[in-house]
């Protein structure tokens, strides 16, 4: 089985880890030309990107239909789920910081607020909604979602992570199982899983005692979804900012393992999905590039200069110039 090859990153504008990328993969953005488009431009080099600012609010169609419309036939969209689906916690702290102050301390006990907390049909539909435009244009990929390492395996939390899959079977659904007691019973995870053809994220981040195990194979024939954060362990736990995590390059060496494993997953799915999560500078440009050339994948499109110094790896692989307006039609 000679399966599609989807290599790309985790954002192309992710929030707070953006400006990162201005003036090494994209122009700096003061001087810019008006008609430069992040996207277009990203769309030039990957085959596809995972969003990430769904996680921070509902997706909205004209969004979404401006995202088909700005990338090439045969681009794709993995799509990460809302918050409010996968981290009811984070949900509750987004919306009481909206709150007077003077109510927040009544918040903590609010069982409103926890009920707010719980997806309803019309967050699902909503949802569904939004992404819509992708689908219909044959760009969707896959939904990530993603979990906290605070989610375990109980009996509640298993009944609620099929009840989210199958809520979502028409779309091919990613599941990121963070915490150690889901690969402790690997047999019932991946019956669950199978069930509704759900692929379990394989994922590369630093181990603690109770960061999840995993072997890297595919769990499901239709499709395949790894994705690498770093190695960051020193600032993993304890940062100034949350993108200081996602501050790490992996070497050319370290890469290998996962080229391979997805070189061999492309032999027994349809589909292989990988994205590097290591966003900070550009770094996860630079390492899905080099996944790329390790996987005899061509590097298309230009890269900057200053992309290329800075990334020395690439020096003799990737095309450089400077990065290209892109023309005003292609915004509309």
């Amino acid at each position: 089985m000679a399966s599609t090859l989807r290599i790309g990153t985790s954002g192309w504008n992710y929030p707070g880890g953006r400006g990162t990328w201005n003036g090494i993969f994209y122009p700096p953005a003061r001087g810019r030309a008006k008609s430069f488009d992040e996207l277009s431009f990203y769309a030039e080099h990957f085959n596809t990107v995972e969003v990430n600012s769904t996680f921070y609010g509902q997706p909205r169609a004209e969004v979404c239909r401006a995202w088909a419309e700005r990338t090439p036939t045969g681009f794709e969209f993995s799509v990460k789920l809302y918050q409010k689906f996968t981290h009811p916690e984070m949900f509750k702290g987004a919306m009481k910081r909206t709150l007077p102050s003077e109510q927040r301390d009544v918040a903590d006990e609010s069982a409103l607020l926890d009920a707010l907390a719980r997806p309803n049909q019309a967050d699902l539909d909503a949802f569904r909604s939004g992404i819509e435009p992708l689908a219909s244009a044959g760009k969707m990929g896959a939904l990530l979602a993603q979990f906290p390492p605070s989610f375990k395996d109980t009996p509640a939390a298993r009944e609620y992570l099929a009840h989210l899959v199958h809520a979502f079977a028409e779309y091919p659904v990613a599941v990121e199982l963070r915490h150690r007691s889901w690969s402790d019973a690997v047999g019932d995870t991946l019956a669950l899983l199978n069930t509704f053809g759900a692929a379990w994220v394989q994922i590369d981040e630093p181990k603690f005692k109770f960061s999840i195990r995993q072997n890297y194979l595919p769990n499901v024939k239709g499709f395949y979804y790894m994705r690498l954060h770093g190695r960051n362990v020193e600032k993993w736990w304890r940062h100034d900012k949350a993108e200081d995590r996602y501050d790490y390059l992996y070497s050319g060496e370290e890469l290998k393992e996962f080229a391979e494993t997805a070189g061999a997953a492309r032999a027994l799915v349809k589909k292989v999905y990988l994205y590097t999560n290591n966003h900070f500078s550009a770094k996860s440009v630079a390492n899905a590039a080099m996944i790329k050339q390790q996987l005899g994948e061509p590097l298309e499109g230009e890269y900057p200069p200053e992309f290329v110094a800075r990334y020395p790896e690439l020096a003799d692989l990737a095309k450089t110039g400077s990065a290209r307006p892109t023309p005003v039609d292609r915004l509309i």
